[in-house]
């Protein structure tokens, strides 16, 4: 199986269906941000506070270049395919699925998480704006999934027929 790359915005739920599909596809699954955290040895506010965004996503781009290519899904960070030259490795390298959801579930889902950066940093109209920056890189994925008020299962059997 070639990698699947699962990309979008923060709450759109690419942890908890990569997740999903480790069990259904007994594969691996790596998690960009967690893969970080663990090189790193401290977490992604950490650096972002103490080095920056942009030293941020020089890391997110070296460790996307060290997952393995082949038998694996790679949960990105939410800012990780809006980088073209990550575009670039994923598409080469892979297949990428963007799970979509609306803004008003994905507020609800991000709203107080204090393990996000971003939450922290911008109000809930930066955080929308932000998601509408993004959203034409993450179109550029090859298939998109809507996750609006839909369970994990039966988001990952329309993942499942997208790859097989």
């Amino acid at each position: 199986m070639k990698s699947v790359y699962i990309v979008g915005f923060m709450g759109a739920g690419k942890t908890t269906v990569s997740e999903a599909l480790k069990a259904k596809l007994e594969c691996q699954v790596v998690d960009v941000d967690h893969y970080i955290v663990e090189k790193e040895g401290r977490t992604i506010a950490e650096i972002f506070e103490r080095d920056g965004e942009a030293f941020f996503r020089d890391l997110e781009h070296r460790y996307l270049k060290e997952i393995t290519t082949e038998d694996v899904i790679v949960s990105t960070g939410g800012g990780m395919f809006a980088e073209e030259r990550n575009r670039t490795f994923i598409k080469e390298n892979g297949i990428s699925i963007y799970l979509h959801a609306d803004w008003n579930e994905i507020r609800s889902r991000i709203q107080g998480d204090t393990g996000r950066p971003l939450v922290q940093e911008h109000s809930l109209d930066g955080l929308q704006s932000l998601l509408e920056k993004r959203r034409p890189f993450y179109e550029q994925a090859d298939f998109t999934v809507d996750t609006t008020g839909r369970t994990v299962e039966d988001i990952c059997t329309e993942v499942l027929g997208l790859i097989k």
